[in-house]
């Protein structure tokens, strides 16, 4: 969406300890089949805190099904920490433009994807940088917070994203493949269905959440 408006993009990633470690390779392939200027991943080891099923290996990943309040799988203050060091690179690339995927509609446990959070971070880094203070306004955008899962799929097809390139599961495997029960599982299986597109997700023994029939080819 940003390459669409015509930005130049400068991509981050941060190995932070996760346990679904593929989207890092996954996040590579991407940025360059969509024509990055570059992709550079920053490691940050979140897992030294742990408290999170994504960081420590004693709090299993949920597979029972999306439940109401906060998830086992929220990182403590994950995107408030990305986006901080993604702040200090736009400072540093005299970018004045931050990009991030939060979406708040289809599972809004996380409490740093909700637009108030990205409202309040867009004031404090212009409050905090040295080219805010001189004069440099910097936009936060999040173009997908208030959009559903079939409405994300839809918009990537228009825009020829190759989701057979994309991870979500939060306990991919080495080579990408998808468990199929994990809440991120569930809510991307059924935005396909609901967006009338064909799952391309490979999944673990061709494991899979629901039926794809009648489904249509992106």
């Amino acid at each position: 969406m940003a390459v669409a408006e015509g930005y130049a993009c400068h991509c981050l990633s941060i190995d932070y300890g996760q346990r679904h470690r593929a989207e890092l390779q996954a996040a590579a392939d991407l940025a360059r089949a969509l024509g990055a200027c570059e992709h550079r991943v920053l490691r940050l080891t979140l897992n030294d805190f742990g408290g999170s099923a994504l960081t420590d290996a004693s709090i299993d990943v949920p597979v029972d099904g999306c439940q109401p309040g906060i998830p086992l799988t929220y990182v403590p203050a994950r995107n408030t920490v990305l986006l901080s060091v993604a702040l200090a690179w736009a400072e540093v690339l005299a970018s004045r433009d931050i990009f991030i995927g939060v979406n708040a509609v289809d599972y809004s446990g996380y409490p740093d994807c909700r637009p108030e959070y990205i409202v309040a971070f867009e004031k404090m880094a212009n409050l905090a940088t040295r080219a805010a203070v001189e004069g440099a306004t910097l936009r936060l955008h999040a173009p997908l917070i208030d959009l559903s899962k079939a409405q994300i799929i839809t918009r990537g097809c228009e825009l020829c994203v190759d989701f057979r390139l994309t991870v979500s599961c939060y306990q991919a495997d080495e080579q990408g493949a998808a468990c199929g029960v994990c809440d991120a599982c569930r809510l991307r299986r059924a935005g396909f269905l609901a967006a009338g597109i064909a799952d391309p997700t490979r999944y673990v023994v061709g494991r899979a959440v629901g039926d794809s029939a009648g489904a249509v080819s992106c």
